[in-house]
């Protein structure tokens, strides 16, 4: 595939009916407030705005595939048996489509007895005849053989134009041989036969080696093999496969090229279509419109007029609403190599409303790697590099690093001049190391896209330059290579690397640009990020500049402990087995499991295998004792690989201490992961994750203190559900578990027994996460038909819980997403998947989303509080870790126990519930220590 430049106005021709398929299942199924499907309309709307504003195509055609028998059913009965029949909510949205088409001023077509590829097929050949540059709207592999120089293809759901060589690059044979290929490989979505185990590879290096079908005919003898024989048995219907997959270029048509212009738009139509569909920001644009002739366009059957307030019920996530891309416009790059050259630049950011800057480092990680350049941009399509110590034969002279550094401190540390960056948590790092405390921080790219949309998408600036300004970047490998020869960025040549970095800024600044009205449209979203995404970027800095000490001669005694217990155990797999094998090897436990062992087969994996995972060895963990083995071995595996071998590793020898980075755009529900090393998933519950925990120290004379909310998420289902004897319990001070089990099974609160709080423990937790009354008996070794009577039994006593679980589900149904309790939005593209499975899980995570969702930001907004707090009454007093809904501060023991019950009264007010927020906090020698709670806060309710 080709990024081929195209000469301006081309004869545009769509292949709506394959797009819309197309479109159809790639966007997310969206609705308006009459819950009437408006996905493929919106679309269809964005791609026809997109090519009018790239192209300004002076001839265009719509072609739509027109109802009734073509030529091909009467060549082969049975072509396009397989295809199923069109989705009933794209029908519905078809002729609003065709409707709207026409109401923008575009021709369509649509010929009776051939289908819309014969049409653009014509039309294509007549454009080429008159001299036209031919551009054809489809993602159909059939086309490839209408290309060459003056015809080309563009596939707008990945912005790629295909010419002759891209069809080379694509399928292996160039577009004269585009229906013989298809003659042997077939089409399954076609239902055309080729030639039975004959794929694209092997197509292809018939055609290149014998160069054409009929040659391959002639020569079918000499191939060898089965497939040899397969293809000889399919000579006879290889003719009418090659019939089939022919394009018709001389249909007749209704209308000639010249009648093929676009019109003016319709805006009344427009309008009402727009309007009922949801769709405001296109309503917008189109500027002062008619009202009275609106109105009376709103009474048709096919756009129907809004109900009175609805006009902002629908919300569209921002990755199904791309907005027409600009043009990629390259950097112009400026390195900075001179003092005039740095007056200027300087002169020109002091004078900037908005300053985008980048670091270059010589490695990956911001506590140890060194300034190598700096990237700034203040306005779109320029950029300035400093390179400052790049070391090269031949580099040429440099400014000195820190008087570059020592000018640009005012600039950078001045809190009224706002910067933005992309993950410019690095950069503050890497300049705070240097001297540099940056101050302003107001925009991260990264984190405007993760507000916008969280769902499965990534937030790197290649990606979002792609995704949001169809602009490929130059990658790190373009200029420092790979593999064992790859660069250090100071070796990079300063041309090249200024191109880079100068880009960088640029694109960072343009998709700020981009990204920032999307937020500014919404106050819920620009709230999460104004006040608790941004303000937090500086709190995690200086939490990974701070770190955390490790005592590495206990975790070296951690971990020769568990290496022989390690040993012991696999002695006990080996006897249990009845012979050695590798326990690391799921392939071999497989044939000891099920083939030697003959245990049943619990599940299996996608390539059909037994599977050994831990969910299938905890099942099998009662039926013999290898598996319970397995899984003893497999958890001190990883603990020591990971923790007791690893942390040791990654202590700083500057610091002396472990420096964990912080992701915020990581988790959809705004949790925050670390990594480098993860510190999030050391277990609590265990011996030794309680021994890994007690390696975490405090500096001589410190100590730590640990502060964790308690049952957050319970208490969180008690102020959404509104349920009264859920909120009753929690503001009494109940035991949460004690008093669901005392509701559920029916006992006094003082009688309820361990047993019974276990369970109603697990009743409590499951439901959070949706658990099914399977899954509650499968964790509670009971009938299912038992769980399913507690389910209900809970459920009848919180009947608030059963409200907000049902209101939660048609909630994501009808808008496609969830919401925290300050305004995050959690997008759900499953949740109208065809696929039960996929379906039903988006389901369950509506539910625990808007709880663990708002929990995360609960601990934000007590982060960036307590950040805010300390210098002025605690300055000894750092925050070193967050993990999950726990923060760890180190300072003198004393001040901790002073300070202990303000910091957690802190936390606890980070917002206002139905039901109080408790945080219980506890200070030790180390992390584990801490734990033991000592006392605990308690907020006031609503």
């Amino acid at each position: 595939m080709s990024d081929v430049p195209l000469k301006a106005h081309p004869l545009v021709l769509i292949d709506a009916s394959g797009w819309l398929f197309r479109a159809y299942h790639a966007l997310p199924p969206l609705s308006n407030m009459q819950g009437e499907p408006t996905g493929a309309i919106f679309g269809m709307v964005n791609m026809l705005k997109r090519l009018q504003k790239d192209y300004a195509p002076e001839h265009i055609a719509v072609v739509f595939d027109a109802p009734g028998r073509t030529f091909r059913e009467d060549i082969y009965a049975d072509y396009k048996a397989n295809r199923d029949a069109t989705p009933p909510d794209l029908l519905h949205q078809w002729p609003i489509i065709v409707e709207m088409v026409k109401a923008m001023g575009l021709p369509t077509l649509s010929v009776p007895g051939v289908e819309a590829d014969d049409v653009i097929g014509t039309l294509a050949k007549i454009g080429e005849a008159a001299g036209h540059e031919v551009l054809i709207v489809t993602s159909d592999k059939d086309m490839a053989q209408l290309v060459n120089d003056r015809v080309k293809l563009v596939d707008t759901m990945k912005n790629r134009v295909m010419d002759p060589a891209g069809v080379i690059e694509k399928f292996g044979v160039p577009p004269a041989r585009i229906v013989d290929y298809l003659a042997l490989i077939g089409d399954t979505s076609d239902n055309i036969p080729g030639v039975p185990s004959v794929g694209p590879k092997t197509a292809a290096k018939w055609l290149n080696e014998y160069g054409s079908l009929d040659a391959i005919i002639a020569n079918a003898a000499e191939i060898k093999g089965k497939v040899g024989e397969k293809l000889r048995d399919a000579i006879p219907q290889i003719p009418m496969s090659h019939d089939l997959a022919t394009i018709r270029c001389d249909v007749a048509l209704p209308l000639t090229l010249e009648q093929l212009v676009p019109g003016p738009a319709d805006k009344p139509t427009l309008a009402a279509i727009y309007k009922t569909a949801g769709f405001h920001r296109v309503l917008e644009e189109l500027g002062p419109i008619d009202t009275a002739a609106a109105a009376s366009e709103a009474a048709t059957p096919t756009a129907a007029a809004t109900p009175a307030g609805t006009e902002d019920a629908l919300v569209v996530p921002p990755e199904s609403t791309p907005d027409a891309l600009p043009p990629s416009v390259p950097t112009a790059a400026v390195a900075v190599l001179d003092e005039a050259g740095f007056a200027d630049m300087l002169a020109k950011l002091e004078a900037a409303e908005l300053i985008c800057v980048d670091t270059e480092t010589d490695a990956l990680d911001a506590m140890q790697s060194g300034l190598v350049g700096l990237a700034f941009a203040t306005e779109s399509g320029h950029g300035w590099y400093v390179p400052l110590t790049h070391d090269y034969l031949g580099a040429p002279k440099q400014l000195d690093r820190a008087s570059v550094l020592a000018r640009l401190k005012p600039l950078l540390e001045d809190p009224k001049r706002p910067k933005v960056g992309q993950h410019i948590k690095y950069d503050l790092n890497v300049l705070a190391r240097h001297g540099v405390e940056v101050q302003g921080v107001a925009y991260d790219t990264m984190l405007e896209s993760y507000v916008l949309d969280a769902a499965g998408n990534r937030h790197d600036m290649d990606t979002l330059a792609e995704r949001y300004l169809g602009h490929k970047t130059i990658s790190f490998t373009d200029v420092a290579g790979k593999g064992k020869g790859q660069l250090t960025f100071n070796q990079v040549a300063i041309d090249e690397a200024t191109q880079y970095s100068a880009e960088d800024a640029d694109i960072t600044l343009r998709l700020h640009q981009a990204l920032h009205p999307k937020l500014a449209a919404d106050p819920a979203l620009q709230s999460v990020f104004e006040q608790i995404e941004m303000p937090l970027v500086p709190v995690l800095a200086a939490m990974e500049r701070a770190g955390v000490k490790v005592d590495a001669a206990l975790l070296a005694r951690i971990s020769t402990e568990l290496a022989a217990r390690m040993d012991e155990i696999r002695s006990e797999c080996f006897a249990a087995a009845g012979g050695e094998f590798n326990l690391g090897s799921p392939k071999q436990l497989q044939v000891i499991l099920f083939d030697q062992l003959k245990l049943r087969v619990v599940s299996k994996t996608p390539k059909g295998d037994p599977s050994t995972a831990e969910n299938v060895l905890e099942e099998l963990a009662d039926e013999h004792p290898l598996p319970r083995l397995i899984l003893e071995w497999r958890g001190m595996s990883k603990l020591k690989s990971t923790y007791t071998d690893n942390l040791p590793k990654q202590i700083n020898p500057q610091t002396g201490r472990i420096h964990t980075s912080y992701h915020q755009a990581v988790a959809q529900t705004g949790r925050l992961s670390s990594n480098d090393p993860n510190l999030q998933n050391i277990p609590v519950r265990t011996a030794d994750g309680r021994r890994i925990r007690q390696a975490f120290i405090a500096e001589p004379g410190n100590a730590l203190l640990s502060i964790d909310y308690s049952q957050i998420e319970l208490r969180l289902m008690a102020h959404f559900s509104g349920d009264e004897r859920l909120q009753d319990a929690f503001r009494r001070g109940i035991d949460i578990h004690q008093a669901t089990a005392a509701e559920v099974f029916g006992q006094p609160l003082e009688s309820v027994s361990a047993e019974s709080r276990r369970s109603a423990k697990a009743i409590n937790f499951g439901l959070i996460y949706g658990i099914s009354a399977f899954g509650l008996a499968k964790q509670l070794g009971i009938a299912r038909s038992d769980a399913q009577d507690y389910i209900d039994r809970f459920f009848a006593r919180y009947p608030g819980v059963k409200q907000f679980m049902d209101g939660t589900r048609a909630q994501a149904h009808a808008r496609g997403y969830v919401e925290t309790l300050f305004g995050r939005r959690l997008h759900l593209p499953d949740i109208h998947s065809r696929n039960a499975a996929q379906r039903q899980y988006a389901e369950r995570t509506a539910i625990n989303a808007p709880l663990q969702g708002t929990a995360a930001d609960l601990i934000k907004r007590a982060m960036i509080d307590v950040a805010a707090w300390l210098p002025a009454n605690a300055p000894d007093l750092r925050m070193i870790l967050q993990v999950h809904d726990e923060l760890v501060f180190e300072g003198p023991a004393a001040q901790l126990e002073a300070l202990a019950p303000q910091i957690a009264q802190r936390m606890c007010a980070a917002a206002t519930l139905a039901v109080p927020l408790v945080a219980d906090y506890g200070i030790g020698p180390n992390w584990d220590a801490a734990h033991t709670a000592t006392g605990h806060a308690s907020s006031a309710s609503a």
